[in-house]
């Protein structure tokens, strides 16, 4: 099983994906950075969360993408 997000920790890390797919890593540190430069989080839990999530979605879309071009 895996582990249950929050609303506000998906919605954040999509958007972030969306506005700059440039700068998102599969690297969790740099993830972290680019949280803390763009998001006002009220604890290091959050943006903990948040770049957790961005670096999971940053690996599933360069899995999708590398499955489709293999086709």
């Amino acid at each position: 099983m895996g582990k249950v997000r929050t609303a506000i920790v998906k919605r954040t890390a999509k958007k972030l994906l969306e506005l700059f797919p440039d700068k998102v890593s599969t690297d969790f540190n740099t993830n972290k950075e680019l949280v803390k430069t763009y998001v006002h989080t009220k604890s290091k839990k959050l943006r903990n969360q948040i770049a957790g999530y961005l670096t999971r979605l940053a690996r599933m879309k360069l899995e999708t993408q590398s499955q489709v071009q293999g086709q």
